[in-house]
């Protein structure tokens, strides 16, 4: 059984795997704009992370599976492999081997949450492996009806209890076959909706995500919160049709300086906030998904991502992957 390392500074110390350049600000646009070169970008990136670390990571595999899917090239054989490295987790963390327990409780919940996200995108079946995930989370819920989430400081994932809360409610409202709706779920169900309607979003990122969570599960957001949520978002909005992280959220740097909420657009934002807004219900006429639609065909990498800055440190810009996942999504055909 592969060892579990997730969300460890050891991650963030080791050198990427793959053989492309580091995720920098100067990498030069690409020639021609394409969904397929972002999709192979993904494809290394995840791949050579699974092999390498032996883990799931918010930023990376997991954002994958999530965002893969958007681009049928026929070539799965990438995409397969990560999937079945988290399945085999799924189906060992009963077994008497240490090494195959999940470590954390946000293993559980992340690796539940990425798998049905994926069925949802690809088969729009529950595989059997993901509703043993999905059932597990539930003893592990708190009475508040929410899970002991890490807490690395590397916002906006691996930060709060509320993250993760909303990332759950985000794939049981899409998991396939209305797990939502069964008896196994529904009062862990009600429980994480009255924690996510009673509980003020702790940052304009999480009111994002419950945005989105909303648009597939009841009682979250009435209409006018949803409004409010839409109308939040849009005021962001940079004059290149942009958005950038740091005005998501108060998080400040681990050097001690302060993120600049004025800083250039970015991939991860961008691509988040469209795809939210899509999510929402927001026609892609509208000026506002236009213009950040136009924003990221414009300004991927040549390497086939977008980049992002870290709002952590300066190490690595792993964001870049979360951001070139939801710049897939943001862009996915209708």
């Amino acid at each position: 059984m592969p060892t579990w390392i997730a969300f460890t500074a050891l991650v963030l110390s080791t050198a990427p795997a793959d053989d492309l350049a580091p995720n920098t600000a100067d990498e030069p646009i690409t020639a021609e704009f394409a969904l397929s070169k972002a999709a192979s970008f993904l494809d290394r990136v995840s791949v050579d992370w699974t092999r390498q670390r032996k883990c799931g990571t918010c930023h990376t595999n997991y954002a994958y599976l999530i965002a893969r899917p958007v681009v049928d090239d026929g070539d799965r054989s990438a995409m397969n492999e990560v999937r079945a490295f988290f399945e085999t987790r799924v189906a060992h963390w009963d077994d008497d081997d240490k090494k195959a327990k999940p470590l954390w409780d946000t293993e559980v919940v992340a690796t539940a949450a990425t798998l049905a996200l994926n069925d949802a995108a690809t088969t729009r079946k529950l595989h059997p492996l993901t509703r043993k995930a999905l059932d597990r989370i539930w003893a592990l819920q708190r009475a508040d009806g929410t899970w002991d989430w890490l807490k690395c400081d590397w916002p906006p994932y691996e930060h709060d209890d509320d993250y993760g809360a909303t990332f759950a409610a985000v794939a049981i409202g899409k998991a396939p076959n209305a797990y939502k709706d069964e008896p196994s779920a529904k009062a862990g169900v009600e429980k994480l909706v009255r924690y996510l309607h009673d509980k003020p979003a702790p940052s304009l990122h999480h009111q994002a995500m419950r945005l989105w969570a909303a648009a597939r599960l009841d009682g979250i957001y009435d209409d006018g919160q949803k409004t409010a949520a839409i109308k939040a978002l849009k005021a962001l909005q940079r004059a290149d049709g942009g958005w950038n992280l740091p005005s998501l959220g108060d998080w400040g740097r681990r050097d001690g300086t302060a993120n600049d909420k004025a800083s250039p657009s970015d991939g991860f934002a961008t691509g988040f906030i469209v795809h939210v807004l899509r999510e929402a219900g927001v026609p892609k006429e509208d000026p506002a998904v236009a213009r950040g639609t136009a924003w990221l065909k414009a300004n991927q990498r040549a390497s086939g991502r977008w980049f992002t800055r870290s709002v952590t440190n300066d190490k690595a810009h792993y964001i870049s992957h979360a951001g070139t996942a939801f710049a897939l999504l943001a862009l996915q055909p209708d």
